[in-house]
């Protein structure tokens, strides 16, 4: 079996987010990024258990950016993808990144692609869908636990009120959120052997930016807290209803 798994840089959750050029660029200096934790815990250790049960299987990675986004890459190499493949492309909008992921995967043959639901800077949830529209394979979102039978694959996903299981046959795009697998931590092993590991680095093909950042806006600042005694009961009432107006 061959996987393909979607590899995203995304800035650590602890970073100052700060904004340039008129607002319509993300301010990168003295940022730490890491693997997108929803590439990184879901989708690339569930590839991992699976090949750990076969292990003819081989594991792919695959992500869009230029030469800053290899070191991210080689930790996912030390987790234990067997080889990588970076699009030599500098930003882009989903489907411009959906487009060159799908192009990696026509010419790779892969049985199961996964992705993380989102990714934790934009949320956009959305390359997978249009990743598994362009190759014109099935698509199933959100999940929660993967099996494989054979060349079908089992998956559970969370609907409101409940969860939903769907069989579907491979070749399949998923995308994994929490509860697919559990966090893993590269080994020494693992990150010596990365440092040979096949990391390819490809053109990308044409493909348009549909969407375009007009400008970003930081969340307003908290407002300070008023203490209102417990017994006066009125002033609690007329704050809610005068200030914060959710009453």
């Amino acid at each position: 079996m061959k996987i393909l798994v979607c590899v995203s840089k995304t800035p650590d959750t602890t970073s100052k987010i700060a904004f340039k050029d008129g607002n319509t660029k993300f301010d990168e200096a003295g940022v730490q990024w890491i693997i997108n934790p929803y590439d990184e815990w879901y989708s690339l250790v569930r590839a991992i258990e699976l090949k750990e049960k076969d292990a003819a299987t081989v594991i792919h990675l695959v992500t869009v950016g230029g030469a800053d986004t290899e070191p991210v890459i080689r930790k996912a190499l030390a987790l234990g993808g067997d080889e990588a493949i970076r699009v030599n492309a500098e930003g882009g909008d989903s489907f411009f990144i959906a487009s060159q992921i799908a192009e990696i995967a026509k010419q790779g043959g892969y049985d199961l692609i996964l992705a993380g639901k989102e990714t934790i800077d934009f949320n956009g949830a959305s390359i997978g869908g249009m990743v598994a529209e362009l190759l014109d394979v099935p698509y199933v979102a959100l999940a929660t636990k993967f099996e494989l039978n054979g060349t079908t694959a089992v998956v559970t996903r969370e609907i409101e009120g409940g969860e939903e299981v769907a069989e579907v046959a491979l070749p399949v795009v998923v995308s994994c959120q929490k509860g697919v697998a559990e966090q893993r931590i590269p080994n020494m092993r693992g990150i010596m052997a990365a440092r040979t590991k096949p990391l390819k680095v490809v053109e990308p093909v044409g493909a348009d930016n549909l969407t375009q950042v007009v400008s970003y806006e930081l969340p307003p600042a908290k407002a300070g807290v008023k203490l209102v005694a417990a017994d006066n009961v009125d002033e609690l009432v007329r704050l809610l209803h005068e200030e914060a107006k959710v009453i």
